[in-house]
């Protein structure tokens, strides 16, 4: 009888190590912070941001690349020597050069020729490399093309994230959330509110609170020129777009596959003048930068908490501060570069500093 066996020891032994050490990283990290934000108490609504800027790489991508890197380990997608290629220009090469690194593998992030030379300072500091493309189309065909020639693996975040992840516990962030939430006086919330890049953190979270029986729901938040919002209301799977999200780590002008439509109860589109209006006006309440993303869900549970406040409905809502604001400092905080893209954020800003102050809200839901 013919035989194969694929399977050496020093492969296996290689592996074994490589999750050990990937386990090592996160047994040395502490979890995130679930931080209150400071709302009037007699609103009897608390919200909650889930500190996702604390992570090693800095942002809500690290959960992300640590889940794929042992998905494709678990899977013999990845052994030793395997070069690892990403069509990323942003949070996400950073965090998976950071698990590479630590792997001792080559890491390449495929990306346009246009990404910002602070994104690229960014990745090659964690040791990866930056491949660039002229045609931002391109991006997934050129990531798979660089793979087979390398004869290594194409990470692929957009179809793996929400399988990654083990949705049912393990750490995951829904679990974390709902286990800091345990002493809150509201420790179930009302709702949480997340955005979507992969869809995967929404499918973690809508799969979590229906496997755990919690009556909680889950609003996305989606930028101007993302296609989920349209998608999801109109049963449009298939919907694309030819300009991609001004929000960094959000929106997309594709339905990606890990993009989960039916654990999500409400879907909100948020102008990015009202997400970058948002993280200007907060800045001072904060006391500290955050970044686009975090903006857009904060405009979005905003909105949720006035409307409970006026329904008189005492409760809880959590959402992500995904990243800091250090990283946009010559985007989103710089003057020229607003004016340069059209955003006018003065409007915006006023519906936020309203809220702030009476709990109304006179924005467009």
């Amino acid at each position: 009888m013919a035989e194969v066996d694929r399977c050496c020891e020093q492969t296996r032994d290689w592996v074994c190590e490589a999750v050990r050490i990937i386990d090592a990283d996160a047994n040395r990290s502490a979890d995130t912070h679930l931080l209150p934000f400071p709302l009037p108490a007699e609103w009897n609504v608390r919200l909650y941001l889930k500190d996702e800027s604390t992570h090693p790489t800095g942002s809500l991508k690290h959960r992300l690349a640590r889940s794929l890197f042992l998905y494709a380990l678990c899977n013999g997608w990845i052994v030793e020597g395997t070069p690892v290629i990403e069509a990323s220009s942003g949070s996400t090469a950073v965090s998976e050069a950071y698990f590479a690194r630590l792997l001792g593998l080559p890491f390449i992030a495929v990306m346009p020729r246009t990404t910002s030379a602070g994104k690229v300072a960014l990745i090659e500091r964690e040791g990866g490399r930056c491949h660039f493309i002229d045609e931002p189309s391109q991006l997934y065909a050129e990531s798979h093309r660089l793979a087979a020639e390398l004869n290594g693996h194409f990470m692929d975040q957009f179809t793996h994230a929400e399988r990654a992840t083990d949705w049912r516990g393990n750490n995951n962030i829904a679990e974390s959330i709902f286990e800091q939430m345990a002493l809150e006086p509201h420790p179930e919330p009302e709702w949480v509110v997340v955005g979507a890049g992969t869809g995967g953190t929404s499918a973690t979270i809508g799969r979590y609170i229906r496997y755990q029986r919690r009556r909680t729901r889950l609003a996305v938040v989606d930028p101007e020129h993302s296609v989920f919002f349209e998608a999801w209301r109109d049963t449009v799977p298939d919907l694309t777009a030819c300009q991609g999200s001004r929000i960094e780590g959000i929106g997309r002008p594709r339905v990606e596959p890990s993009f989960v439509g039916q654990v999500i109860d409400r879907m909100m589109k948020v102008p990015d003048a009202a997400s970058l209006a948002t993280i200007h006006a907060v800045e001072p309440i904060l006391g500290r930068r955050v970044g686009g993303s975090t903006g857009t869900n904060l405009w979005g549970t905003f909105q949720i908490v006035a409307e409970l406040r006026a329904a008189g409905r005492a409760g809880s809502v959590v959402t992500l501060l995904c990243d800091g604001g250090e990283r946009y400092a010559n985007t989103y905080y710089d003057a020229d570069w607003l004016a340069a893209h059209n955003l006018d954020l003065a409007p915006h800003k006023e519906i936020v500093t309203k809220f702030l102050t009476t709990g109304e809200w006179s924005g467009q839901g």
